[in-house]
């Protein structure tokens, strides 16, 4: 590829076109490691040589302890000199699992890199970038920065908290209901949307169900995406009362695919033995389970970036009414399933006044067969 790369920025502050389509290369470079960074960062890079030629490209894997920037030099080798590093988030300056990919960066000869944002980690944010400036390295930063920020939106919430990023997702039909008067629910949408949701589930390190999720579906809770992953999707119940039954599907996967059971100080010990000899881990707190930034807290504590909350209503309600939700998706089915006595999307005490209603930001609507899949953000993006 030949093309001229422009300065950082035009005569009006606008990026270069250039510049533009090499960072949306390498933000793609990074998407590519979905199931296999957490929890470190997604990223990607791109070497570009003064003409404009790509002459290294790479993304980062949690396993193979090279970081993007290496991969890409070496490709590049002695092209390397000269080049402008286009990479999806601040190279880092410390020694950790890796050297510092800043220094790989310099010694390499590289002469400019463009970044979208800073590294919130607290052994990266900014340092990075100051030793690649005081090397004399021009870097450029804040192009795609809002791509940059949704690429990681995982990695910068747990950054940011220390807790894991919380998706709730729901089925639903035009009524908002998840279920008949008679509990039954499967399938609600169609096949397209059930392959969505599995891609969904690749994409984060746990899955969260309540205790009559698990008794009315009997689900697995496993990402059948296809996809490769680092680790198995962590499964996790809150089940105060240990009403699962041994029998069930999550119990007798629990070698495969870890199951964590939060429970009530109360649980029957019987029980309690005969689950954790099947592979269960129970963790038994003060407040049986049902604090739910507890239980966050303890996922967070695990290194679990992220979280994929697939029910019930009586679960999706508290985690809204605590403000702990960060994303939602819903998918939306074209049936109508009526009834008081079916149970809707949305338990909890809900808002008795619309202009307290929380309001997604950042809406992106999808079609799914002949379902639509909403997505939106509690809070909005910055720019």
């Amino acid at each position: 590829m030949q093309q001229t790369i422009a300065t950082a920025k035009n005569e009006i502050g606008e990026w270069a076109e250039a510049d533009r389509r090499f960072m949306e290369r390498g933000l793609a470079l990074a998407a590519k490691g979905a199931g296999h960074v957490s929890p470190g960062p997604l990223v990607g890079c791109v070497m570009v040589s003064p003409s404009g030629e790509v002459v290294g490209e790479g993304l980062y894997v949690y396993e193979n302890l090279k970081h993007a920037e290496t991969y890409a030099l070496e490709q590049a080798g002695e092209r390397a000199r000269g080049a402008t590093a286009y990479v999806s988030l601040e190279p880092h300056a410390h020694h950790g699992r890796t050297p510092p990919c800043t220094d790989a960066l310099i010694n390499a000869g590289v002469s400019r890199v463009v970044s979208p944002i800073e590294d919130p980690n607290p052994k990266v944010s900014g340092k990075g970038f100051a030793h690649l400036r005081a090397a004399g390295v021009e870097v450029a930063v804040g192009l795609l920065a809002r791509e940059a920020r949704k690429l990681n939106e995982k990695y910068l919430h747990f950054m940011a908290t220390g807790g894991p990023f919380v998706h709730l997702k729901l089925a639903a039909s035009l009524d908002g209901k998840i279920a008949t008067r008679t509990g039954e629910s499967q399938w609600i949408t169609g096949p397209e949307s059930r392959a969505r949701v599995h891609e969904l589930r690749h994409e984060y390190d746990a899955i969260l169900v309540g205790a009559g999720t698990a008794l009315a579906d009997d689900p697995l809770l496993t990402d059948r995406s296809g996809k490769p992953r680092r680790q198995p999707l962590a499964r996790v119940l809150l089940d105060e009362s240990l009403k699962i039954s041994v029998n069930a599907k999550l119990i007798a996967t629990a070698a495969e695919a870890p199951l964590i059971i939060f429970a009530g100080q109360k649980a029957e010990s019987t029980k309690l033995d005969l689950l954790r000899s099947s592979g269960v881990e129970i963790v038994c707190d003060e407040s049986n389970g049902r604090d739910l930034q507890a239980v966050l807290s303890e996922l967070g504590g695990r290194s679990i970036q992220s979280v994929l909350v697939e029910g019930g209503a009586g679960i999706a309600g508290k985690l809204l009414e605590a403000g702990l939700v960060n994303k939602v998706s819903f998918f939306l089915t074209p049936i109508i399933i009526g009834g008081q006595d079916a149970p809707g999307a949305i338990g909890g005490g809900g808002i008795e006044r619309l202009a307290d209603a929380p309001k997604l930001h950042d809406l992106e609507i999808v079609r799914r067969g002949e379902d639509i899949e909403v997505t939106g953000y509690r809070d909005k993006y910055e720019g």
